[in-house]
Formats: C-alpha cells, sequence, structure tokens
C-alpha cells in the first residue's frame, strides 16, 4: 500500500489563485502608496515590497509604470460595475440613473482609499501614456453608453419623451460625476457637499428628462 503524503494547502493552490493573490497585494500596496506619495512617487520596486514580495515581481507582472497604472484602473472599475449592476438591477430611466447615482456617492464615501487612487490615475491619463489613456477611454464610454441606455429604455417605457437628447444628456451626465470626483479629491473630507452635489445631480437629470419638449412655434 502507498504511503499517504500530506499535501500542504499552500502547494495545492492553483497558479492562477496564487497570480490572483499576489495582485490583490500589489493593488492594495499600489492603492496605498498612490494615496501616500500620489502616482508620481510610487514605484514598481516599492509596491512589489510594500505586498511583500521580491522588489522585482511588479516589475515583472506590469512591465511599466503605465501597465500598473491600468491593471489598478481596470480592477477598480470592474468593482464598480458590479457595484452598479446590483444598484440599478431592472430599473430603466431615472429610476436608473438616480439609482447610479447613489452608488456613486456610496462607492466614494465606502472605498475611499480605493476610489481616491482610481480616479487619482483617472486624471493623471492625461498624460503620454498611451495605454492608461485608452483604459480611461473606455470606461468613460462605458459609462456614456449606460446611461443611454438607461434613457432609451426610459423613452420605451414613455417614461420619458422622445424628444430628449439622448447623447447630449449622457455626456452631461458623465461629466458632472467626473466634475462632482473632482472636487472630492480636493477636499475629501467634505462628504456632506458630496452628497449634496449627487442629490443635486439626481435632481437636475430628472428634470431635464421629465420636462416636457416645447412646441414647434412656441414663445421661448
Amino acid at each position: 500500500m502507498a504511503a499517504t503524503v500530506n499535501v500542504d494547502p499552500s502547494e495545492r493552490r492553483t497558479q492562477a489563485a496564487r497570480t490572483a493573490l499576489s495582485d490583490q497585494r500589489m493593488l492594495d500596496a499600489a492603492v496605498a502608496l498612490i494615496c501616500e506619495r500620489g502616482a508620481a512617487g510610487t514605484t514598481l520596486k516599492d509596491v512589489g515590497e510594500r505586498a511583500g514580495y521580491s522588489r522585482g515581481l511588479a516589475s515583472y507582472r506590469f512591465r511599466s509604470k503605465g501597465g500598473l497604472s491600468a491593471f489598478i484602473i481596470r480592477s477598480i472599475g470592474e468593482s464598480w460595475l458590479r457595484e452598479l449592476s446590483r444598484a440599478v438591477r431592472d430599473k430603466v430611466g431615472i429610476a436608473a440613473i438616480a439609482a447610479a447615482t447613489d452608488a456613486h456617492y456610496r462607492f466614494i464615501a465606502e472605498g475611499s482609499d480605493h476610489i481616491r487612487a482610481f480616479y487619482m490615475l483617472w486624471f493623471d491619463s492625461i498624460g503620454p501614456d498611451v495605454e492608461v489613456k485608452q483604459v480611461v477611454a473606455n470606461i468613460h464610454e462605458r459609462r456614456r453608453r449606460d446611461v443611454a441606455n438607461w434613457i432609451e429604455k426610459g423613452i420605451a417605457a414613455g417614461e420619458i419623451s422622445p424628444a430628449v437628447d439622448i447623447a447630449g444628456t449622457a455626456e452631461q451626465f458623465c461629466a458632472a460625476i467626473i466634475g462632482i470626483v473632482y472636487q472630492w479629491l480636493v477636499t475629501p473630507d467634505a462628504l456632506d457637499h458630496v452628497r449634496f452635489l449627487h442629490e443635486s445631480l439626481k435632481h437636475q437629470t430628472a428634470l431635464a428628462l421629465s420636462a416636457a419638449p416645447a412646441s414647434k412655434g412656441s414663445t421661448p
């Protein structure tokens, strides 16, 4: 009879699981460093060491600062999309936009460090790194499409006038969210004001979508 071999649980961990664990540790380490030092002051070497690995692992995994930034934005962006999906569920139109706005406020208030790092890198994307710029552009476009889709479904449900400028309203909503985020980054302790701005955005968007279109020939 063959002898029983006791295998350490850590040895049974798959390569994929080990990679996922190291990615999570490096994500958390990078977020902490970015919040402490800013993106410019965060190096791949420091991320690897803060995560508890060799100084070269982050360089091997992400290749460049741009690769690390893209990884962080994608990872936190995917977390936001899961939260958004849970918040909106089957809502459409004004109700969907209100639920998404509330979820965005909660995401800021409850996940401050990760969201702060996410948006610091978001605004950093105006720099020359093409990979980071493209990741942010893709997320922005996904947000715009989501809002446009909610409006289109609201029109189909008879809640919103077909005369509404779908693309323009979606762009304005997304631009307003980024404006609110910038104010939060500048004054992170002013959460009451940030909440007020989210509530105001909900109200103004609802007014824009529910306003009856002026009839032709009517006096402005």
